[in-house]
């Protein structure tokens, strides 16, 4: 694919490994919902600004494309088709001169995600077959998260054994997109167990694990802190149990000065980054920790 120069970050000194490109910015998607060109603007305009490195991709659906024609801007593209919209959205990309750094598809079939992610497969491998999408470009696969445990597992195997990127879908809307901290902890095993890449979607606002306000419904929230902290523990060996006890910890300031003692570089190795309709608050989050 034709890539365009990307838009060079500035900040006034290079942030730390582990904060670098965590923030994948997602203004357009709920509960932020902002237009489309002006979250546009704001993100180019944020690549000027202190703490631009912790900002990674501008987070866009596939049916934005046509507006976003000749866009500056690295992207994340969201297939909102099942697999079978691949080909188009990398040809309309191709076409229009976009940049894409990332592509990211749900799986649709539920009671099959093994053989949804093999057709996903099939046409990735044709698009970058055709010189349609750059071998570079990661592609996240999200499996439903009310799989059967097995079939959820057996789809995690096909991804990586196509060298896909996992997408873990942390919140949401409702509550029941909202994962426990169990099963978050047994996506992030499964991850490193096959040695697969993850990003997280929905709900990670915050540095650490919070009860959002009644307003927004009240939902129990992951923090990324805790996130980040419960992959590098079980990259070293810990448990699922303790696993989700890190996701489950609400005390920030014991949770900064762990991260403080950890190389939490190591651990974006494999959480490689969240999407956020809020860059502000992620960053707010790390400087209010004195982790920024």
């Amino acid at each position: 694919m034709c890539l365009l120069a990307r838009v060079a970050t500035v900040s006034t000194e290079p942030l730390p490994l582990a904060w670098r490109g965590l923030v994948d910015d997602a203004a357009i998607f709920p509960p932020g919902d902002a237009p489309l060109a002006d979250a546009a603007a704001a993100h180019l305009a944020r690549r000027s600004q202190p703490y631009a490195d912790l900002v990674g991709t501008f987070v866009v659906k596939d049916t934005d494309l046509p507006a976003l024609k000749a866009t500056p801007l690295a992207l994340s593209v969201v297939v909102t088709g099942g697999a079978g919209a691949i080909a188009g959205v990398a040809s309309l990309a191709r076409k229009l001169h976009i940049a894409v750094e990332g592509v990211e598809i749900a799986l649709r079939d539920p009671g099959d995600p093994v053989g949804a992610a093999r057709r996903v497969s099939a046409a990735v491998d044709a698009v970058r077959a055709e010189g349609q999408l750059d071998d570079h470009v990661p592609v996240h696969v999200e499996i439903p998260a009310d799989c059967t445990p097995g079939s959820w597992l057996a789809a995690a195997d096909e991804v990586a054994a196509q060298e896909f990127r996992l997408k873990l879908r942390t919140g949401g809307l409702e509550a029941t997109t909202f994962p426990s901290a169990p099963t978050l902890a047994g996506w992030i095993d499964a991850a490193l167990d096959r040695e697969t890449p993850f990003k997280c979607t929905a709900g990670l606002h915050r540095a650490v694990r919070h009860t959002g306000p009644p307003e927004s419904g009240g939902f129990e929230h992951h923090g990324f802190l805790n996130l980040l902290l419960a992959t590098s523990r079980a990259f070293d060996g810990a448990t699922t149990a303790e696993t989700t006890e890190l996701l489950e910890r609400r005390d920030d300031r014991a949770l900064a000065a762990e991260a403080r003692e950890l190389d939490l570089g190591g651990a974006r190795r494999w959480f490689t980054s969240f999407g956020s309709c809020s860059v502000d608050e992620p960053r707010d989050d790390l400087v209010r920790l004195g982790l920024m």
